[in-house]
């Protein structure tokens, strides 16, 4: 099956690497490519537009909340959404192997796995490392799907993803997407993905240990509240 893709990229002042990240993105595999911009006070948005992404303004921080309103502005003919960084720490040329695998297989979601991928030295910080594997394996306790990693890029069934009832809006919206596919049955699979060390801009949760530590405390609590809080398991659609 051939699927319609958007692209989804939520950035917070990521004028640096925006552009550089929209000229690298293959535009075949896109109908249409969204940066969502969260609030930033540097050229984030004119940079967006002059790469030819069509930009969302969300003011209301927090990465999940970017996210969904990026999927708030997708297009009705678009079966499948992808996400990923605005940073450049993703390798946007990685986005085709998710695809052809996404189209061929009939999977719900494929995910980009950085620790799969052999991450470029200095770019996964020892907690980043500790909470994914901290989580993934509370995952496999709770729901017996194996993961390696949490990370950004990914793709997603529309229909899906309207199953997952998406709640978080900050920091937890890529592990509670994850918790609950594996909750619900849905056909999942993880591709080894490059990932650098981010050389423009600062990172908003691992550029200090209190933000590392505070995603790390918002990751295990959206966990427990998919445990706590648990979807009905209904026929998939579509």
């Amino acid at each position: 099956m051939r699927h319609t893709y958007a692209l989804i990229i939520p950035a917070l002042n990521e004028a640096q690497s925006v552009g550089l990240l929209l000229g690298r993105i293959p535009r075949d595999l896109f109908s249409q490519i969204i940066v969502v911009d969260n609030g930033s006070q540097d050229r984030t948005v004119a940079v967006a537009v002059a790469g030819g992404a069509e930009v969302v303004h969300e003011p209301r921080r927090g990465y999940g909340q970017a996210c969904w309103s990026g999927l708030r502005q997708v297009r009705p003919s678009v079966t499948a959404i992808a996400f990923m960084d605005a940073d450049l720490s993703d390798n946007p040329k990685d986005l085709a192997q998710l695809v052809r695998r996404f189209d061929h297989d009939h999977w719900d979601l494929v995910l980009g796995s950085r620790v799969l991928g052999n991450p470029e030295p200095g770019s996964l910080t020892a907690l980043q490392r500790f909470g994914n594997w901290l989580s993934t394996h509370l995952i496999a306790l709770v729901w017996h799907v194996h993961f390696t990693d949490l990370g950004p890029m990914r793709i997603v069934r529309r229909d899906a993803l309207a199953r997952l009832n998406m709640r978080d809006r900050t920091f937890g919206w890529t592990v509670e997407m994850q918790a609950r596919a594996a909750q619900l049955g849905l056909r999942v699979c993880e591709l080894p993905v490059r990932y650098s060390r981010r050389r423009y801009g600062r990172s908003k949760v691992s550029g200090t240990v209190f933000g590392s530590l505070r995603a790390g405390a918002k990751i295990l609590w959206t966990i427990l509240l998919c445990c706590l809080l648990p979807l009905r398991v209904s026929s998939p659609q579509g």
